[in-house]
Parts: C-alpha cells; structure tokens; sequence
C-alpha cells in the first residue's frame, strides 16, 4: 500500500527531475508561504485582528471591501496550489499576483492624476498671481 503523501513529498525528487525542477519546488513553496501570509493578513483587515479595526473594513468603499475579500480567499488558495506544486496553484496565483499589479497600477495612476492636478493647480494659481498688478 502506498503512502498518499508520498506523491507531495517526493515532488521534484522523480526519477529524471533536474537541479532545476528541485529549484522551481523550492520557489513555488516560498511563493506559498508569501501567499499564505497575505491571505491571512488579508483576513486580518476583514476580521479587525490587531490594529486592523474592522470599523476601518466596514467604513471602507463596497470595492475597497471585495477586493480585500477576493485577495483573503484567492492567496489562500494559491498558497494550496503552490505547496503542492501544482499546476492550477500557479496559474490561481498568476491571477492573484497579476490582479494585485492592476489594482496597485490603478492606484498608482490615480496618484499620478491628483498630483498633475495639483500641480496644475499651483502653476496656474502662481501665474495669475504674476499677471496681477502689484
């Protein structure tokens, strides 16, 4: 009879798996433990665990809201596949690795917007203060 988790053990030590195989396991496990430490945190902020109040959750934008509950289910599931090396682990955290870098590009670029607008604001503001007669 067969040992079940020998299948999640042996993962990168088949027969015929290279120096290289035994890498990708190593980082794909890391990836999970980084993954699983942000689903958590994640989970934190949703259920006001340390100086995540969950009054900052609940006062929080309805999208501000979803998209903290889709990264505290999707990492933990990632984190699942990436231990275990499995294909559809890395292609659940692509999807989360990739939405994070849209949502964090967004915000960038709103960033970027409001500081050209208040920019633009103080250029303006300066030069009609110059076309004043003193």
């Amino acid at each position: 009879m067969s040992d079940p988790m020998a299948a999640v053990e042996g993962i990168g030590r088949q027969k015929g798996a290279g120096l290289w195989t035994g890498r990708l396991v190593w980082f794909l496990r890391a990836m999970a433990a980084v993954s699983l430490l942000k689903g958590l945190y994640h989970w934190a902020v949703v259920v006001g665990i340390g100086d995540n109040s969950s009054s900052i959750f609940e006062a929080s934008s309805t999208a501000w809201q979803a998209a903290t509950i889709f990264f505290a289910v999707i990492d933990l599931v990632a984190a699942v596949g990436l231990w275990l090396a499995a294909v559809w682990g890395g292609v659940v955290w692509l999807t989360a690795a990739i939405s994070m870098a849209a949502v964090e590009l967004f915000l960038f670029l709103v960033v970027l917007g409001e500081l050209a607008a208040i920019l633009a604001y103080v250029g303006l503001a300066v030069m009609a203060a110059r076309e004043r007669p003193p």
